[in-house]
């Protein structure tokens, strides 16, 4: 079967724009690939985090995935600081890195710019992504057109691998999700929806009350012309509304457009339907939290399985680079 993998970070809770735009593919992705998805901890480090509380968000992390539907049964959820191979695979992508190539990444410069100090895991960072991808024989990841760039680096760095150390390394090849792939702000459209943006207002928490996440969309920012079509560069507000919807439904926001004149009732349907989209989700949530004892046992399952396929691979990863056998 394909191998799949992906990760999340445990920081922030479930916003609309990961549930569509990544997790909800995960939950097809289990049902026809190898999947292993991974909260990705050790990423999160990358900013001081208040101890009791980055634990307690990790495990609620975990439990969000298994709300939104990942089996244990069909995939692997596993913590990344629970496999240890990924550390010490992430030291050996740093050597085989160049300087410049780090400095390049466009993220890189986003949470930079304007700093007096970032951490050394910031610049680092594309080293670990590359390690939890590698360390899996990954041929397939989903992810969004921000973290295309990481994954381009992460074959380039597997390809020289494999022409310095002979083939060691699988080469993955990225995955874009379609409509509401890219979910953008309520607020400011042009700008993708996330938790590190200004204004709580723009952004949809999966676990938003009813009344919250209605209010919400009903005051999403549209244009003054008053025409329901969709068109990404001159109606970005009413074209991110056509989305949700679409996604919700199942049909293409062309199509959700044509049964619309006015704004309202456009507004007034897509909260409906979000609502109606995440109820479920809401529900497994409240039921997972109530046993946070199973989360742990999934967690602990699932490192064990991860670590089984990681140890081989970063086995064969410290035998062609030259290290001495443990």
């Amino acid at each position: 079967m394909t191998r799949v993998f992906s990760g999340i970070q445990p920081t922030g809770d479930l916003q609309l724009g990961n549930y569509l735009g990544a997790v909800r593919h995960w939950v097809e992705v289990q049902e026809t690939a190898d999947a292993i998805f991974c909260v990705v901890d050790l990423h999160a480090l990358t900013f001081a985090q208040d101890p009791a509380l980055f634990r307690a968000a990790t495990i609620r992390k975990a439990t969000e995935l298994m709300a939104a539907g990942l089996d244990p049964d069909r995939c692997t959820i596993f913590v990344q600081s629970h496999v240890p191979a990924h550390a010490e695979l992430a030291w050996l992508m740093e050597c085989t890195a160049a300087f410049g190539e780090l400095r390049r990444m466009t993220q890189f410069k986003e949470k930079s710019e304007g700093q007096d100090s970032v951490s050394a895991g910031v610049f680092a960072y594309p080293c670990l992504m590359a390690a939890d991808i590698l360390l899996y024989d990954t041929d397939e990841v989903p992810v969004g057109e921000d973290q295309r760039q990481h994954l381009e680096l992460t074959r380039d760095l597997a390809l020289r691998w494999n022409s310095r150390y002979g083939d060691t390394f699988v080469i993955p090849k990225p995955v874009i999700a379609g409509v509401a792939a890219r979910v953008m702000d309520l607020q400011e459209p042009t700008a993708k929806m996330s938790k590190s943006r200004p204004n709580p207002q723009g952004r949809i928490d999966a676990l938003d009350p009813p009344a919250e996440i209605t209010r919400k969309i009903k005051r999403a920012v549209t244009d003054a012309d008053g025409e329901v079509r969709y068109d990404r560069a001159a109606k970005p507000g009413v074209s991110n509304l056509l989305e949700l919807l679409a996604v919700a439904r199942n049909v293409s926001p062309q199509s959700a457009a044509d049964h619309y004149s006015q704004y309202g009732p456009l507004k007034t349907d897509t909260a409906e339907a979000v609502v109606e989209l995440l109820r479920p989700f809401q529900e497994r949530f409240a039921a997972l939290s109530g046993d946070p004892g199973y989360v742990r046992e999934v967690l602990a399952k699932g490192a064990g399985k991860a670590t089984a396929i990681a140890e081989t691979v970063l086995r064969r990863a410290r035998e062609s680079i030259g290290l001495v056998p443990r």
